[in-house]
């Protein structure tokens, strides 16, 4: 009896360990599959982020510089949205302190997620921006090393830069997702990704640099 059940064990360890390296093993394949896709993605897109003012319109424009800012600034508070094969996309965001620079796509689904990070809520325009992705290390994986003062840089679809500075990393649980919401108006920008058990999400506040 006790031979049996020390082969039980055996066994059940022996599955749990091969169940483990299989789930290892994936998580490393979709990891490459989604770098793959935002290299492929990110220069497409780059190309259409050309200025909204185009040379045509700027030609037509009083050429003092502060009229122009002005009609530049109002045509960039709105929000413009780009298609790359098939798909529509936000804008791009750049981490330079975590050596990403990723497409974003302007609503979430778990298809999308595997392709890049995308918008979960909010505007840019409004202040209230949350991204998510999936902790691929090509993705939002590394988020959890930010600290406060590093900086994120989002381009908008009309070319737009803003500048964000990082205030605060917390872990919220992964069931908890009004929490994620409801102080997000406090903050210009929300980046979140699940850990690797999934049990919590490893959120990144930020705020915009005027």
């Amino acid at each position: 009896m006790k031979k049996i059940r020390g082969w039980y064990w055996i066994m059940t360890g022996a599955i749990l360990l091969i169940a483990a390296v299989l789930l290892v093993g994936y998580n490393i394949q979709q990891d490459y599959h989604g770098a793959e896709a935002t290299r492929t993605i990110l220069p497409a897109l780059q190309e259409k982020m050309t200025t909204t003012v185009s040379e045509e319109d700027t030609q037509e424009l009083p050429l003092e510089q502060d009229l122009l800012a002005e009609y530049t600034e109002e045509l960039s508070s709105e929000e413009i949205l780009l298609e790359v094969d098939g798909e529509t996309y936000l804008g791009t965001i750049s981490i330079p302190s975590l050596g990403i620079e990723l497409p974003v796509l302007s609503a979430w689904s778990y298809p999308n997620l595997k392709l890049a990070p995308c918008r979960y809520a909010g505007t840019v325009a409004d202040g209230n921006l949350i991204l998510a992705a999936h902790n691929y290390r090509s993705h939002f994986g590394k988020i959890g090393n930010l600290n406060s003062g590093d900086t994120i840089y989002f381009t908008d679809g009309g070319g737009v830069l803003h500048t964000y500075e990082v205030v605060q990393t917390e872990l919220i649980s992964g069931h908890d997702v009004p929490a994620m919401e409801s102080n997000a108006e406090d903050w210009d920008l929300t980046l979140f990704t699940c850990t690797m058990s999934g049990r919590n999400r490893v959120t990144v506040r930020a705020m915009e640099l005027s």
